[in-house]
Order: structure tokens, then C-alpha cells, then sequence
């Protein structure tokens, strides 16, 4: 029987003031070592269920079970579980990208030794040591977020979080990320991925899961999906589940 890397169980969140996606008597399970999308509509709660998995949110009943350790529960024991990508740039503009790296690498209670050597494997194999020492609010939309990335990976995590890791990036950095990200995958690391790129996603996914308004609408290996709805491609498939109206 596989490991699963998260275990989701009767989880129930709502925001305050009732705004926002509600999730109830939520299930969730994603095994150990698979390339795992989640996609839906905007507000579908894709955002939010990232949220709660990392722990930047708390959800008040039900389950959310990281390589079985319970996200509420132990909100500092995890950290060195799992690696977080978010939508957003989570490094320090005014610090250089080798900066950035040593100083998440310490956050993460790496030695200065073991920071030293994954932070020139990382600036080396995501082609950023040419600007190592320069100031990353110089930097373009692409090499930001290959260091976002670096970031998230920095204490080599058994399961990553992505949140639109390629979002704004030109064709080549897109690739350059997706196959590291399938590199990482063969060596051991559980990745959860959503995005809007539909192509990018049916690329990187071995299973995915479709969301709407808090609830999981499809879930299985894409080749399944398409074949059991009759599409050739995930966009096809993505707006029969969801709908063609408008999203805010």
C-alpha cells in the first residue's frame, strides 16, 4: 500500500464573515511520489486548499495529514517536510539571490556548509550563477521566479508546493522549470501543482483533480478523464467540468 504524502478528511473551512470558497466534509488523498494538478475556475478554492495543506491557514474540523503528520497540530515540526512555492515572490528584493538562498537555508536550520553547497547547486542548475551577487529587484520576471523556486527547494523537501510557478515567464524559463520540477519528482519529491497553463499541466501531471466552489468535481489520471468525457485536450475537458461563464 503507498504512502500518501497529504490525507485530507472531513475538512471543513469557511472564511470569516462567510466570504469566500467553503469547503465541507472535504476529501483529499495524493500518494507519495506522483505529480499531482489541481485546477479549477478562479474562486474555485484552489488558492485556499493550498493554503490550508501548507498551514497558512487553520481549518476547523476535519483532517489534513502531511506524510502523516497532522497540519494543525505540529505547525513547526513540518517545515523541513515540505517546500512551498507561491503565487507571489516570497524572497527578499533588496538582497542578492545568493543572500536569499543563505538566508532561507538558515531558516530551514541548514549548516552554513550544507547552505554553501545547495545554494551553488541550485544557482548553477536553474542558470542563475552569472547573476549570483546582483540585487534580485534587478532581476526579470523570469529569473524571480527561479529563485522563488530555489527557495521553496532549498532543504530538498519530500513534498513541494507549487502555486503558478511559471506564471509571466517566457516559453524558455517555462521549460527550464518544468523539467527540473520532473527531475525533482524522479528523485523522490511529491509535487502538488496548480496553474491556469492547461497544456503546461497535462506536461507535468501524472494525476489531477478538478475543484469548483469547494468541491472536487473530477479526479483521476488525465489520460482516464479525457477518455471518459471523449476530449483530446485538458481544455476541452476543464470547461465541460466547470462551465464557459465568466469567473471573477
Amino acid at each position: 500500500m503507498s504512502i500518501s504524502a497529504i490525507k485530507i478528511q472531513n475538512l471543513a473551512f469557511q472564511y470569516p464573515r462567510q466570504e469566500g470558497v467553503c469547503f465541507k466534509n472535504f476529501h483529499l488523498e495524493v500518494a507519495a511520489g506522483e505529480r499531482f494538478g489541481l485546477f479549477g475556475p478562479n474562486g474555485a478554492g484552489k488558492t485556499t486548499l493550498m493554503n490550508l495543506m501548507t498551514g497558512l491557514l487553520k481549518y476547523s474540523e476535519g483532517s489534513i495529514r502531511l506524510l502523516d503528520h497532522e497540519i494543525n497540530d505540529h505547525p513547526k515540526s513540518i517545515n523541513t517536510i515540505f517546500g512551498f512555492v507561491p503565487q507571489d515572490f516570497s524572497f527578499y528584493q533588496e538582497l542578492t539571490a545568493r543572500e536569499n538562498l543563505a538566508f532561507y537555508g538558515a531558516w530551514y536550520g541548514l549548516s552554513i556548509k550544507q547552505i554553501k553547497i545547495r545554494t551553488e547547486e541550485l544557482l548553477n542548475v536553474l542558470g542563475l550563477t552569472s547573476v549570483a551577487d546582483r540585487i534580485v529587484k534587478s532581476f526579470s520576471g523570469g529569473m524571480k521566479r527561479r529563485v522563488n523556486l530555489a527557495i521553496g527547494v532549498m532543504h530538498k523537501p519530500q513534498v513541494l508546493f507549487l502555486d503558478e510557478p511559471t506564471v509571466g515567464v517566457d516559453v524558455q524559463t517555462r521549460h527550464a522549470i518544468i523539467n527540473y520540477l520532473k527531475e525533482l519528482n524522479e528523485t523522490g519529491t511529491t509535487l502538488i501543482y496548480t496553474s491556469h497553463q492547461l497544456e503546461e499541466a497535462a506536461e507535468l501531471c501524472n494525476k489531477i483533480a478538478l475543484i469548483d466552489d469547494g468541491k472536487i468535481i473530477a479526479h483521476d489520471s488525465l489520460d482516464v478523464l479525457l477518455e471518459k468525457h471523449g476530449h483530446e485536450g485538458m481544455e476541452g475537458l476543464f470547461l465541460e467540468l466547470t462551465g464557459k461563464r465568466f469567473r471573477d
